[in-house]
């Protein structure tokens, strides 16, 4: 495990404050009141100022953020709490053992690098030109993936390209997160962290979308709570809705190009020429890119929601499948609409199918929320408790809420039909000709709910077969 982390060392700029971590959680709530009160006592600075100076208590500097985000100058006041607070809470960097420095757990579920999002939106700040702002794909994502090709290109059995993500000590009260999995230079923290940056920056580039304060654009974007019509209801500029407007911005040849000038320039430095090991390298890690975070939904990991463990042993599914179950949850019978509400909805959930069904772990395989979320439940590799006679063959993805006789949101239903079946299609796990199934059809129930069940006769998978009587 040392080895596989040590090339992080060279990345980042370490700095511990064990009272700082101890006395204000790694949450971004609680990074956006420390902002805050920077402002507060520094009135003079206007947002570039402050997230520079933010960028210099971090020790931000290197000659590579140097080139496109210049040298922070400006004079500010600073206690030393909260000095060493914002030096440990941006200063990325994984330890030997794993545990990811630098990165905060936000309202929506999703954890994110506080670094790559910051320089995302300095160089939004300080653009001069909206249609083109200097250095926000190097500094948000292309350096970032650039480094982890490389490393993935001389260890390719020991790591993984991109997407190691982790878990949270506690959730409601997050200090330590440990990776748990493979590693890799551009963890999922990292990705969200470089995305979002990429979002804010790009979309205050214009001199009409300024904002007044940083902390005020970090509270708009990170701490909306969705209504009743969840995202059918949301505004656009919202964390929950990172992945579509990320969708809709990318440009794929641009970061491509980002990427492989950076791999070059590395390349060069340690004498590799093989330019066109480069261009597949990129092509597939960028390809793994979007169908992580463009094509699939926001997937929960059960540590985040809280999951007990599997009782026993699972047995795994033979994939792809040919077959998708759709259910609602009917209890609980209400959609829900933030990440703290759908991950108690699926904690009592297992709770009920462990302690009352006496089954092994909660049996869909994914569960929808209203909040713009997946939620892991038996996840892609195990066989669920969701359909008698079905479970080995088949995924069962269910929507929390009762939908006898009205609909899930637009957006929910959207997330179902579009980006979990792309998902699940394009990364090996359904066939690209699965057929889709109500719980009804494959057994002696309502479920999934009338209403519901005559939505999904309109989906492109939804085939007829003989209701079990």
């Amino acid at each position: 495990m040392e080895s596989h982390w040590k090339l992080f060392l060279t990345l980042v700029v370490v700095a511990v404050s064990c009272y700082a971590e101890a006395s204000i959680p790694k949450h971004m709530n609680n990074f956006i009141e420390v902002v805050e009160k920077f402002e507060t006592e520094n009135p003079e600075l206007d947002p570039v100022s402050v997230v520079k100076a933010l960028r210099r208590v971090a020790g931000l500097e290197s000659p590579f953020i140097q080139r496109y985000l210049g040298v922070p100058t400006a004079n500010f006041t600073l206690d030393s709490k909260l000095s060493s607070y914002i030096m440990t809470a941006m200063a990325h960097e994984v330890t030997d053992g794993g545990v990811e420095n630098g990165v905060v757990f936000t309202q929506d579920g999703t954890t994110v690098a506080l670094s790559p999002l910051l320089l995302g939106i300095e160089a939004g700040l300080q653009s001069t030109t909206p249609e083109h702002v200097e250095g926000i794909y190097p500094l948000t994502l292309g350096n970032t993936l650039a480094l982890s090709f490389l490393y993935h290109n001389s260890r390719s059995s020991e790591t993984q390209l991109l997407g190691t993500r982790g878990c949270w000590n506690h959730v409601a009260s997050p200090e330590v997160y440990t990776l748990s999995d493979q590693p890799s230079l551009a963890t999922d923290a990292m990705i969200n962290g470089g995305i979002d940056g990429l979002i804010l920056g790009l979309e205050i580039a214009s001199p009409n979308s300024r904002p007044q304060k940083l902390s005020e654009l970090l509270r708009s974007y990170y701490t909306h709570r969705l209504d009743e019509r969840g995202l059918d209801g949301a505004p656009r500029l919202i964390s929950q809705m990172r992945r579509t407007n990320f969708k809709d911005l990318l440009s794929v040849s641009l970061l491509k190009t980002q990427v492989k000038s950076s791999m070059a320039r590395y390349g060069e430095l340690h004498g590799e020429k093989a330019q066109e090991n480069f261009d597949a390298l990129v092509n597939t890690g960028i390809e793994e890119l979007i169908h992580t975070y463009a094509t699939c939904p926001n997937i929960i990991a059960r540590c985040t929601w809280g999951a007990k463990p599997f009782i026993g042993s699972p047995s795994y599914l033979s994939l792809p499948v040919s077959y998708v179950i759709l259910h609602h949850t009917a209890s609980p019978s209400q959609p829900c609409t933030s990440f703290d509400a759908c991950a108690a909805n699926m904690r009592s959930m297992q709770s009920y199918h462990q302690n009352t069904n006496g089954w092994s772990d909660i049996g869909y395989n994914f569960v929808a929320g209203g909040d713009g979320n997946m939620y892991e439940g038996r996840g892609w590799k195990w066989v669920g408790a969701h359909a008698y006679g079905w479970n080995s063959k088949s995924l069962g993805v269910s929507i929390i809420g009762d939908y006898t006789s009205r609909l899930p949101s637009s957006s929910t239903i959207n997330m179902v039909r579009y980006q979990f079946s792309d998902c699940a299609k394009s990364g090996g796990r359904a066939s690209y000709s699965y057929i889709l199934y109500g719980h009804r059809q494959v057994d002696s129930t309502s479920c999934p709910g009338n209403s519901l069940f005559n939505e999904m006769k309109k989906w492109e998978h939804f085939r007829v077969r003989e209701k079990v009587m």
